[in-house]
């Protein structure tokens, strides 16, 4: 479980590397219908979005642990993801969205099953394997395969990113391969400052 849900987001740009920086939202009201984000929060918001549409990385909370995520159509993007996570290339990884409608413009075809699916579990710790359209996504993000993992998360910080920024993003935990995944921004600020004192960052 998270242990701060709304410490969201710590950026590691692609460039320049070493540049690291930390946000904390700190929304009023305990339910998602209640809650209200103040002006800080929302740029926060907007400076964390632009930085994924301009081509950087940003490491931010779902409902179960920390992702490094990045404009899925930029390979130059994911590529940074690739480099900062050590992860064999021919792995694929999972695009994140915020809205079902977005998944008109990625994949060709839903069938019903994946379609209850989503009515049962989304948002939620859920990726369903689509088939996707031919080139609207990194080839790096399906190595190169004819289907994508997609998945909507369960969380308001990381719902109000992906919003913002316009941009499905495909997400892999933000550590070095075959370790565990971070459950707390104090965990990938960790793992960041390792990759740069690593020479990877």
């Amino acid at each position: 479980m998270m242990s701060n849900p709304y410490s969201f987001a710590v950026q590691h740009r692609t460039q320049p590397y070493s540049e690291t920086r930390y946000w904390r939202l700190e929304p009023a009201g305990s339910s998602a219908a209640e809650r209200q984000y103040s002006a800080a929060d929302h740029q926060s918001l907007e400076e964390a979005a632009a930085i994924l549409a301009g081509g950087g990385t940003v490491a931010f909370p779902t409902e179960t642990v920390y992702g490094l995520g990045a404009d899925a159509r930029n390979t130059a993007a994911v590529e940074a993801v690739f480099a900062a996570k050590g992860r064999p290339s021919d792995n694929p990884l999972i695009v994140h969205i915020a809205r079902r409608e977005q998944l008109d413009g990625l994949v060709s075809d839903i069938h019903p099953a994946a379609a209850a699916l989503m009515d049962a579990f989304w948002p939620g710790p859920l990726s369903l394997v689509l088939p996707v359209r031919p080139g609207v996504l990194s080839p790096r993000v399906t190595a190169g395969l004819d289907t994508v993992a997609v998945r909507m998360p369960d969380h308001p910080a990381a719902l109000a990113l992906l919003e913002r920024s316009g941009c499905p993003w495909q997400r892999r935990a933000p550590t070095g391969s075959g370790r565990p995944s971070p459950t707390a921004a104090a965990h990938v600020m960790e793992d960041l400052a390792g990759l740069h004192r690593r020479g990877l960052g």
